[in-house]
């Protein structure tokens, strides 16, 4: 099978010849990973990496996009990052919460958003002729990301409090960002007449514990929204991968009637999120994408278990497809990178 055909078929629930897996990982482990294989791309680093997938979008070519004296840079949203160091590197944060002081609808009607003519959209079919057997993703998981996307504008807590009291003001901004996504996914869609096999999307609905919400505040705020774009994404034959950190199990038969394809992040740590169970429960009916644990796990064990884990992943989660195998977050900077290879060099075995 083609690396194309093998992510089919995992969507498809049908066994490929072997299970496709995918590439997450900070800025540290993607350079540390780059120097490694002394390559100087993203494509030739996961040509080494074996993967099967390739992400293509749009290039930007609206407003300049400023940038400032401390380091910070803001992005077509108007939310400003800058880069915050921790122990073990560095993390773009939010820093100006444009939209935290908001009280009325003409406040949020006021602002410049975004619009989808800001990118070339001819460009895709060149791109997407780099690649021509492997999969092509597009999108990126902060498309949609209803309350991550809007909570770097506005505060996590303040919207917590909107989603609990339907704030007229969030809901506007929630709308905004939906039809903006909505036509921009839909003319790369058109734009690559055919080409692209997967639309990343995604929303933190989890907590390490639980929901975030209820699934009758998931049903009522977003439930339509999402199944709007994941009918328009089918609509061009292409599959959804949706994100959500957390806890997600009380969701999951939500999220399968909607229309979700697969499922991406899988926490094992995280309440009800053992993947070989969910496998049972839920195989059938949607993929997984991640499942590799670097949540603390990936970082303290040592190859030989890694290539044990990946192979029971392979075997279970990986039969009758249903799966690509993946970190299920971005690999953290404070993971040995023998670590970051057993996963690979565990994969790349199995295909020999």
């Amino acid at each position: 099978m083609t690396p194309r055909e093998r992510v089919q078929a995992a969507f498809a629930h049908t066994q490929p010849d072997y299970t496709p897996c995918d590439y997450f990982a900070t800025p540290e482990i993607h350079q540390g990973l780059l120097t490694h294989f002394k390559v100087s791309s993203d494509e030739e680093l996961r040509d080494r990496l074996g993967t099967d997938i390739r992400y293509v979008n749009p290039p930007y070519t609206g407003p300049e996009l400023p940038t400032f004296d401390d380091g910070s840079t803001a992005d077509i949203w108007g939310i400003r990052r800058r880069p915050m160091p921790n122990e073990y590197g560095e993390y773009d944060e939010p820093i100006n919460f444009p939209y935290a002081d908001w009280k009325t609808l003409e406040q949020a009607q006021a602002f410049d958003w975004p619009n989808p003519d800001w990118f070339d959209y001819q460009a895709l079919p060149s791109l997407c002729a780099e690649f021509s057997d492997k999969a092509i993703a597009t999108g990126e998981y902060g498309i949609q990301d209803f309350i991550n996307g809007v909570a770097f504008g506005r505060g996590v807590e303040q919207v917590l409090i909107d989603i609990a009291l339907e704030d007229p003001v969030y809901l506007y901004i929630v709308e905004k960002r939906h039809r903006f996504f909505l036509e921009h996914i839909e003319r790369t869609l058109q734009a690559a007449n055919g080409r692209i096999d997967m639309v990343l999307c995604g929303d933190d609905f989890g907590s390490q514990r639980a929901p975030l919400i209820s699934p009758e505040k998931f049903d009522k705020l977003f439930a339509q929204k999402k199944k709007e774009f994941f009918d328009m994404v089918h609509s061009y034959g292409a599959r959804i991968s949706h994100h959500c950190c957390g806890s997600s199990r009380e969701l999951i038969a939500r999220f399968i009637d909607l229309g979700m394809d697969a499922l991406q992040t899988i926490q094992p740590q995280a309440e009800g999120m053992n993947p070989y169970e969910l496998k049972k429960d839920f195989g059938s009916r949607i993929t997984f994408h991640g499942a590799v644990d670097v949540q603390g796990w990936l970082q303290r064990v040592n190859p030989p278990e890694i290539t044990r884990e990946v192979n029971h992943l392979l075997d279970e989660v990986g039969l009758s497809g249903g799966y690509i195998l993946a970190p299920c977050h971005n690999i953290q900077p404070d993971t040995p990178l023998e670590n970051v290879l057993a996963i690979y060099n565990t994969v790349s075995e199995r295909r020999k």
